[in-house]
């Protein structure tokens, strides 16, 4: 962990029983920017960091699960392409949809993160276990987070919840250790 940041260890104890980590995409998988194409067509912007994060996620059986605001054509394709099958598009209530994937998949609230950057995610920041925000989210939701990560949406945040998570639940050195072949 030579290149982690020193974590508090309240923040640590709190991640170590998350089982899903929820996610709103604008803001928070991309840097919150709406580029359309000439035809109409969404296309946005996704960190490599945060990719592989979630992949490490899934890899320590902690499942990314999507809740978010709007759907594309874009946002489909980069979720298939991570393994991620826990989504809901086009949500206003973001809330009971986060409740339906954690009763899909037999958790509750106390087994979620949660990360938002706007009012909309409130909703279902707020009874998580764990609440992250990027670094550019809404103050309002800054200030109801117990994360708020250095880098902004879309720039790397998403890995350092990943990250967080990992460590928290022991698996960061082994998923390390298999890149660089040192003992974990």
């Amino acid at each position: 962990m030579s290149g982690m940041p020193a974590l508090d260890a309240a923040l640590l104890a709190k991640a170590s029983g998350i089982r899903v980590l929820l996610l709103d995409v604008d803001g928070v998988l991309t840097d919150g920017g709406l580029y359309f194409g000439a035809e109409g067509e969404t296309v946005k912007r996704f960190n490599t960091l945060d990719g592989h994060g979630l992949k490490m996620l899934q890899r320590a059986g902690i499942t990314p699960a999507v809740v978010t605001g709007r759907g594309s054509a874009a946002l489909r394709s980069r979720l298939a392409a991570l393994g991620i099958v826990h989504a809901r598009y086009d949500i206003d209530d973001k809330a009971p949809a986060a409740a339906e994937i954690l009763a899909e998949l037999g958790l509750d609230w106390g087994e979620a993160a949660v990360m938002g950057d706007d009012w909309p995610d409130l909703p279902m920041m707020l009874p998580a276990a764990l609440a992250c925000a990027p670094s550019n989210a809404h103050p309002e939701v800054r200030g109801r987070a117990d994360l708020v990560t250095r880098l902004g949406g879309g720039m790397g945040s998403v890995r350092e919840v990943c990250d967080l998570l990992l460590l928290a639940s022991g698996h960061y050195p082994a998923l390390l250790a298999a890149y660089t072949g040192e003992a974990a």
